[in-house]
């Protein structure tokens, strides 16, 4: 996967197994050392001709890691800085660190703007593989941090170093990724690639709903745009999450019941899975996701000769649903109490 930049690409992370279907080529083949590189999120309106622009989110990269390193006053600059995360969070790399080390006047901070901060936690709570860090060497923001809901699910610390150590020593997920092309056989290679890779997790409890929720994801990428697809899958302690890539800014759709031959759209994931959301990329494309929980099946303990009605432990179970969580932003939703889902009818 490519971080890119305007004028510079350079990869991140590109250090999981890949596979390519419908003869399309690799973005990058091959594994390398991650270059460092750098881009600008300039202020809105803060450009003075004499001066030129004023930066205040500069994007670089340390090994796997990306850093943002905010300049100006965190109040000013905060929606600028979750527009940077959610940059970096497509593109899958190692871990995110904010660095507020240059932010000015951090004693003066409002708590709304350390609220926003905080609230860029939801990112880890909904998917905890790619940590969260913000180094920032004030006290009082950082006691704040910790203390809101979801801001205690980022890795807070007093200096950008020792943010970038703390997400390195995180545990790493595994990923599997597959190329499509926009063609109609997209959602059936989809599911056979999720399939094969949820059997070689030992996860075959899961691929019902996990074949439910990519092929949907992958039936609305390819109607709705002529890209190339990038599908992962990506499994982290007791999480699977499935995410599809294109290069269309359109946001997923919701079809017509009628039309459609793959379940009921979207309210599939939302049934199916425990968090969804769409990210935007800096090519101006889109990244779809759906996190599902995933634990091995318990191997039965019953004596062969058991009841057989108490013994088949291999049948797929509708997952939890799970209490509402509080807050709500525009790339993410959590989905409702799982209704019953039908069989789906093979295609």
């Amino acid at each position: 996967m490519l971080f890119r930049t305007p004028g510079r690409p350079y990869p991140v992370g590109w250090d999981h197994g890949n596979e390519h279907a419908m003869a399309q080529p690799p973005t990058n083949p091959t594994q390398g050392p991650i270059e460092q590189g750098d881009h600008r999120i300039p202020a809105q309106g803060a450009e003075d001709p004499a001066a030129g622009p004023q930066w205040r989110v500069r994007t670089h990269v340390l090994g796997q890691v990306v850093v943002l390193e905010v300049v100006g006053r965190l109040s000013d600059v905060v929606a600028d800085l979750d527009l940077a995360i959610r940059l970096a969070l497509a593109d899958r790399p190692r871990g995110v660190v904010c660095d507020l080390t240059a932010a000015c006047e951090l004693e003066e901070a409002r708590p709304a703007a350390v609220k926003v901060l905080a609230r860029t936690g939801r990112h880890v709570r909904d998917w905890p593989a790619i940590p969260l860090a913000v180094a920032c060497p004030n006290p009082w923001v950082r006691e704040a941090l910790s203390a809101h809901p979801l801001g205690g699910n980022l890795i807070v610390t007093p200096s950008m170093l020792s943010a970038v150590s703390a997400v390195l020593a995180t545990p790493t997920p595994t990923v599997k990724n597959l190329r499509l092309a926009p063609h109609p056989t997209a959602p059936h290679a989809a599911r056979n690639f999720v399939t094969r890779t949820l059997l070689g997790w030992g996860l075959s409890n899961v691929i019902p709903w996990a074949s439910l929720v990519v092929s949907e994801l992958v039936t609305n990428s390819s109607t709705h745009t002529d890209t190339d697809i990038d599908l992962s899958v990506a499994r982290h302690l007791g999480s699977v999450r499935l995410t599809v890539r294109d290069h269309s800014p359109d946001r997923p759709h919701q079809r017509p019941a009628a039309q459609d031959l793959h379940g009921r759209g979207l309210a599939i994931i939302t049934s199916l899975s425990r968090a969804f959301g769409v990210l935007p990329t800096t090519d101006g494309g889109k990244v779809v996701w759906a996190v599902l929980d995933a634990t091995r099946p318990q191997p039965s303990s019953s004596p062969s000769g058991s009841d057989p009605a108490t013994k088949d432990s291999s049948q797929p179970s509708i997952p939890p649903s799970r209490p509402e969580l509080g807050g709500h932003h525009a790339f993410a939703q959590h989905g409702p109490p799982h209704p019953t889902i039908p069989a789906r009818r093979s295609s």
